[in-house]
C-alpha cells in the first residue's frame, strides 16, 4: 500500500482559512466511504463550508486518487469492503508529505481510539451532520499556521441527507443480503447496515444489524437475524421510494 501511495508525490498546497462564513473554501476533502447516504452528508457539509470535495467507497480508489491529487483533508471509514480503514490512516500518516487533515468516521464510537492510535488526527461519529461540529474538527487539525485568526461564529446548522441516496445504501444491502453466502460478506453489511441505520437515525435497525454481527457465526439465530433484516430493508425500501 505504501509503494502506491509514494508514486509521483508532490508537495502538498500551501492553504489558510480566511472566510469567516465559509471556513474551509479553497480546500479539497477526499472522502473515503462506501456508504451513499454518509458520503452525501460530508458532501453537504463540505458546499456549506466552502471546501472541494472527492469520493472514494474502496481503498483501492482512495489509493488511486492519491496518485494524482493531493487532498488537503482526508476522512476514512473505518469499516470499508476492502480492508481496514485504520490500515489506511497508517499508511497515510506515514507518507511524506503528510496530508495535513486525517480524520476517522465511523458508526461505532468506540473505534476512536484504533483510529487515533493509527495516525489520526481526529475522529467524527456518525451520524455526521452537525456543520459547526464538521468545521471545528477540520480546522483544529490544521497547522497552527492554516487556522484561522481571531474570532468564528459556531453555526448551529444541521445537514440532512436526501433519501435518495438513503434508498441506494438500502438497495445495496438488499442486493448483498441475497448473494451473502459466507461469514465476511456477513459481517460487512452488518457493519455498513449498522453505520447507515445510525446515520438515518433508525434504531430499530441499528439494533438488528448489531444482531447480526452478534450472531454471524451461524445457527437458527443467523438465520432469523437474516429474515429479520430483509424484510425490515424492504419496508423501508419501499417507504423511501413513497418519498
Amino acid at each position: 500500500m505504501t509503494d502506491d501511495l509514494t508514486r509521483n508525490l508532490d508537495e502538498y498546497p500551501a492553504w489558510r482559512a480566511t472566510l469567516p462564513q465559509r471556513p474551509l473554501a479553497g480546500l479539497t476533502v477526499l472522502v473515503v466511504e462506501d456508504s451513499r447516504f454518509a458520503s452525501e452528508a460530508v458532501r453537504l457539509l463540505c458546499l456549506r463550508s466552502g471546501a472541494r470535495i472527492r469520493r472514494a467507497d474502496t481503498i483501492r480508489a482512495a489509493l488511486r486518487h492519491l496518485q494524482t491529487y493531493r487532498p488537503g483533508a482526508i476522512i476514512i471509514d473505518m469499516g470499508l469492503p476492502d480492508g481496514d480503514g485504520a490500515e489506511v490512516i497508517r499508511t497515510i500518516s506515514r507518507t511524506r508529505p503528510r496530508a495535513p487533515v486525517i480524520l476517522g468516521i465511523s458508526g461505532n464510537p468506540e473505534n476512536r481510539d484504533a483510529a487515533l492510535a493509527a495516525g489520526a488526527d481526529g475522529f467524527l461519529a456518525k451520524p455526521i451532520e452537525s456543520l459547526g461540529q464538521f468545521q471545528h474538527a477540520i480546522l483544529a487539525a490544521l497547522p497552527p499556521e492554516a487556522r484561522p485568526t481571531g474570532l468564528r461564529a459556531v453555526p448551529d446548522d444541521v445537514i440532512v441527507p436526501d433519501q435518495a441516496a438513503l434508498r441506494d445504501d438500502l438497495a445495496h444491502v438488499a442486493e448483498v443480503l441475497d448473494l451473502a453466502d459466507d461469514i465476511a460478506a456477513i459481517e460487512y453489511i452488518a457493519r455498513f447496515l449498522a453505520g447507515v441505520a445510525r446515520s438515518a437515525h433508525d434504531r430499530p435497525l441499528e439494533d438488528a444489524a448489531t444482531a447480526l454481527a452478534r450472531n454471524r457465526d451461524g445457527g437458527t439465530a443467523l438465520a432469523m437475524d437474516m429474515a429479520r433484516i430483509s424484510s425490515m430493508v424492504q419496508d423501508r425500501l419501499t417507504a423511501v421510494q413513497r418519498c
